[in-house]
C-alpha cells in the first residue's frame, strides 16, 4: 500500500463531516469525471489466516493509503493494506485474538458481525473507542457448538461506521464445518460499493444521500470490478458471499448454473436448497454451492426497491438504470467434465423456538421522520429515541427466550441487526414461518412488521441492535441492550 497525500488523509479522516456539509451547501465534490473501472481481471482472493491448535492471532492495521480499487489506485482505507482485509478462518471452540492498530485520523473499533461471542470487556464490545495512534487487543472465545458459516468484521464506532466501511474497512470470517463438504474450489466474494471522484478519492456523501442510505457508483467484488474466473463443467464450487455495502440491497442471480443454498448468515440448513436468486440485505451473507455447466455466466445484482421518503430525491445510483442488472463477476466454464463429488452430508435441523416458553414480548418500532434530530438531519429512531451511548434501552434476563415484534412505520425498508444473539423469524407481515429460519440481519419491509424470537443464551453483557443501513445507524437508529 502506498502512502497518501496530506489532502487525501484529511479527506478520509473527515468524510462524515464533509458529507454533511456538502449536503447543506450543495457543493460539488467530484473534481472531474471519475475514472472508468478496469473490468475483466482475474478474481483475487483475500489472504487467508487460519487458526492452529485452537488459536488464531492476527494484527489488523486500519490505515489510509493508495489501494487498488476497480483496477485504479484510490485513496482509501484498508486493513493491512488491502480491500477487503484478510479472511480469518477459525473453528468452533477456537480463541480469536485480534490486535487492532488504529492509524486512521479518527477513532475506530471492531465488530465481529454475526459471531456468537461475549460482548463484554475486550470481546465484541462496540462501545470501545480506539483512538488514533493507539491499539486495542480483542479476544473472542467461540463456543464449542458455534454454528459454521460466513461472518465478517468491520468498524462500529458510532457516527463513523458508514464512512469507514464505504472507504474500505471490512473483511470475512469463516467458521469452518466440523465435517468438511467436498468441493472443487472455495471462493470468498465480498461485495461492496463506493464512489470515487476524478482524483481517485473516496467521494464524500451529501446529507440527502446519508438520509436515504448511500449507494456507491462502483459495485465491487473483493475490490474488483467484474473480475473473471474459470472452472470445468461438473465441478462443485463453494461461494461465501458477503453483502458489505453500506445500504445497497443485492438481489443476486447466476443464470445458467445450478445453485444450492447451504445457509444464510450463521449455520447451515439440514439439506442444501436449490435456488434461482438470492436477496441479501446489507450485512447478510450466503453460503452457496455452484455446480458448473459449460458456458459463460455472470453473477448479477438486480435493483431492489427498498422504498423512499416522500419529497426526498435519493441518490442517482438508486435508480434502476440497468434492467439486466450489474455484472459483479463472470464465470467461464469449459473443458472436460469433472468427476462427481460425494453428496453433501445432512445435518440436524436448527433449533426451533416456536414451542419455547416466552419470558417477555417487546415492541421494537423503527421510524424515520422529517423532524430534525441531533445530527441536524431527519430523525432516525427506535421506539421514538435516537441512540445515546450512556443509555441502556433494553434489559433482558440471561437464559430467557423473548419474542420481539419489529415494526417499521416508515416508507423505507430497514434491515434490523441484533449483535451476539441470532434471531428466529416467526412471522412476516402476518404470515407464519413453517420452518425454523434464523438470521442476524432481518429485513423489516416499509410499513411492515416481522416477529422474531431470541434465546439469550451463553453470554451476559451490554451490546447493540440497529438498522444495518449504516447511515441510518450513524444517524441514530440504534439501541443498547444489556443481558444480565
Amino acid at each position: 500500500m502506498q502512502p497518501i497525500s496530506r489532502r487525501q488523509a484529511l479527506l478520509l479522516g473527515g468524510l462524515g463531516a464533509a458529507g454533511t456539509a456538502a449536503g447543506a451547501t450543495g457543493m460539488i465534490w467530484a473534481l472531474s469525471s471519475p475514472p472508468d473501472p478496469v473490468t475483466g481481471a482475474k478474481l483475487v482472493q483475500p489472504q487467508d489466516q487460519r487458526s492452529a491448535d485452537r488459536l488464531l492471532q492476527v494484527r489488523l492495521e486500519a490505515a489510509p493509503g493508495q489501494i487498488l480499487l476497480a483496477g485504479k489506485q484510490a485513496a482509501a482505507l484498508g486493513y493491512n493494506g488491502g480491500i477487503p482485509g484478510p479472511t480469518l478462518r477459525v473453528q468452533a471452540g477456537d480463541v480469536l485474538k485480534i490486535k487492532l492498530v488504529n492509524n486512521l485520523a479518527q477513532p475506530t473499533n471492531l465488530h465481529v458481525h454475526g459471531l456468537h461471542v461475549s460482548p463484554e470487556g475486550n470481546g465484541d464490545n462496540v462501545f470501545i473507542s480506539v483512538e488514533p495512534g493507539s491499539t486495542f487487543d480483542y479476544e473472542y472465545t467461540l463456543p464449542e457448538d458455534h454454528p459454521p458459516g460466513v461472518y465478517w468484521y468491520h468498524p462500529h464506532h458510532h457516527g463513523t461506521v458508514a464512512d469507514q466501511i464505504f472507504a474500505g474497512l471490512f473483511g470475512a470470517i469463516i467458521v469452518e464445518d466440523p465435517d468438511p463438504i467436498e468441493v472443487s474450489t472455495e471462493r470468498v466474494l465480498v461485495v461492496s460499493d463506493t464512489t470515487l471522484d476524478g482524483l481517485g478519492n473516496i467521494q464524500a456523501v451529501p446529507a440527502m444521500e446519508r438520509m436515504m442510505g448511500r449507494e456507491g457508483q462502483l459495485i465491487l467484488v473483493n475490490g474488483q470490478s467484474n473480475p473473471q474466473f474459470t472452472a470445468r463443467p461438473g465441478e462443485r464450487e463453494r461461494w461465501r458471499i458477503i453483502n458489505a455495502c453500506v445500504a445497497r440491497y443485492l438481489r443476486l442471480r447466476l443464470d445458467g448454473q445450478q445453485l444450492q443454498l447451504l445457509g444464510m448468515d450463521s449455520g447451515r440448513y439440514p439439506q442444501p436448497e436449490t435456488v434461482d436468486d438470492l436477496l441479501l440485505t446489507p450485512g447478510n451473507r450466503a453460503d452457496l454451492l455452484v455446480t458448473t455447466t459449460t458456458g459463460e455466466s455472470a453473477l448479477r445484482a438486480f435493483h431492489h426497491d427498498r422504498g423512499n421518503m416522500p419529497g426526498m430525491m435519493g441518490s442517482g445510483a438508486r435508480n434502476p438504470t440497468q434492467p439486466d442488472g450489474t455484472a459483479l463477476a463472470t464465470l467461464r466454464v469449459s473443458g472436460e467434465q469433472a468427476a462427481p463429488l460425494a453428496a453433501v452430508p445432512a445435518l440436524k435441523g436448527p433449533e426451533n423456538l416456536t414451542s419455547s416458553a416466552i419470558a417477555a414480548r417487546r415492541q421494537i418500532v423503527l421510524a424515520a421522520g422529517m423532524g430534525m434530530g441531533a445530527s441536524g438531519m431527519m430523525r432516525f429512531t427506535i421506539n421514538g429515541r435516537e441512540f445515546n451511548e450512556t443509555r441502556t434501552d433494553t434489559t433482558v434476563a440471561a437464559g430467557n427466550v423473548e419474542e420481539w415484534t419489529l415494526t417499521n412505520t416508515s416508507p423505507m425498508d430497514h434491515p434490523f441487526h441484533l449483535h451476539v444473539w441470532p434471531m428466529q423469524i416467526i412471522e412476516e407481515n402476518g404470515q407464519s414461518k413453517t420452518t425454523a429460519v434464523w438470521r442476524d440481519v432481518v429485513n423489516v419491509p416499509a410499513n411492515g412488521r416481522v416477529k422474531v424470537r431470541v434465546a439469550f443464551n451463553d453470554f451476559r453483557g451490554r451490546s447493540a441492535y440497529h438498522c444495518h443501513i449504516l447511515d441510518h445507524e450513524d444517524l441514530g437508529m440504534m439501541g443498547a441492550i444489556e443481558v444480565r
